[in-house]
């Protein structure tokens, strides 16, 4: 029997976008569809890829949820009365309905996950670091038939309990990975990335870490104006589309420890300087302390941006050599994609 493998990408940063289109490309040979809010230009997906954009799930300009006094212990958010809720269900139910037989990857929402898994629609969802042990999460992660980890067993941190051993680990992954990149240091380069999904490193933190350091010059990539970052050893490159060229060059990164990040500086493999930004479930901080003890990591508080010694910092961590054993696995894409596909096939082929 064929089946339909449905990939909801949730729209908060660009790392689930990212993961799932490292995965789709190796499902070739089956039906796919991506559901998001914020799935972006799709011409360049391959042919047997389809989109479906979601409402945003918020309230319009005109727009109040209701007000209860019931609390939604089964739930992260579910507001009552939001016209975008009823639309966006509506849509994944019509999705989930017209491509049956399917599985639906969760990358990741709790009510997605539950609300396809009471149609009858097998899940499976993927693991993030955090505390993830509140109800919303135990309901979503014991009904999916199988959990994906997208990061090595040795970042894991959580319990050894009944959904770890049903938790697949597939070693961390990125864009940069199998890339050919130079690997000539100038020790002298620092890049530093602003992410997507929110952060403290504004272009006051930037200005204040050059100024400590004069004798190094500063390549900032991301989403982040840049007409305050001006200083001789500031470089505003923006938005890039391919990075990995001039972060090889760097002696290390200064960044945000957000899973795509770590992931692309243990691809390229180095020194890092992460500061874990507040994030639902402490997700951020989470993957620090997997990484922290490291040589060539060193971990710095989003409140001491303005207040730390950087000059000291990045020397201690210039001298170090870069430590990211078991991090990656250049076949974590295809662990992953062999394991929905076979989760699929054991759940329909015997039907």
């Amino acid at each position: 029997m064929s089946f339909t493998i449905i990939f909801y990408v949730h729209h908060h940063g660009s790392g689930h976008l990212m993961r799932t289109l490292q995965v789709v490309a190796l499902l070739k040979d089956y039906k796919v569809v991506l559901m998001g809010s914020n799935l972006g230009p799709t011409s360049n997906l391959p042919k047997n890829v389809s989109c479906v954009h979601l409402p945003y799930d918020l309230p319009d300009a005109h727009e109040q949820p209701i007000a209860t006094a019931v609390t939604t212990l089964g739930f992260h958010y579910a507001p009552l009365g939001l016209k975008g809720i009823r639309d966006r269900g509506l849509l994944i139910t019509e999705v989930l309905q017209q491509n049956y037989p399917a599985i639906l990857v969760v990358d990741v929402s709790v009510e997605v996950s539950l609300l396809a898994r009471l149609l009858g629609i097998p899940t499976i969802s993927i693991r993030q670091h955090g505390k993830r042990d509140d109800l919303p999460h135990l309901l979503a992660y014991h009904s999916a038939e199988v959990l994906i980890a997208p990061f090595s067993e040795s970042m894991y941190t959580g319990d050894q309990d009944v959904l770890y051993k049903k938790t697949i680990f597939t070693g961390g992954f990125s864009r940069f990975d199998g890339k050919a990149f130079n690997t000539n240091e100038d020790q002298n380069t620092i890049c530093i990335f602003v992410g997507q999904g929110g952060t403290s490193i504004s272009a006051d933190v930037i200005k204040y870490i050059a100024s400590c350091c004069p004798t190094y010059h500063f390549h900032v990539l991301g989403q982040l104006s840049g007409d305050n970052l001006v200083a001789e050893n500031i470089t505003f490159h923006g938005r890039l589309e391919e990075p990995g060229h001039l972060i090889s060059k760097a002696c290390m990164v200064i960044g945000n420890t957000g899973q795509n990040t770590v992931m692309e500086v243990a691809s390229i493999n180095k020194r890092f300087i992460g500061i874990p930004e507040p994030r639902p479930f402490d997700e951020q901080v989470d993957k620090a302390q997997a990484i922290q003890s490291r040589e060539g990591v060193l971990i710095v508080s989003a409140s001491d941006l303005l207040n730390t010694d950087w000059k000291a910092i990045i020397n201690r961590v210039a001298i170090q050599q870069p430590d990211w054993q078991d991090v990656i696995n250049p076949l974590g894409p295809s662990l992953f994609a062999n394991e929905i596909v076979s989760t699929a096939r054991r759940l329909f082929e015997c039907h």
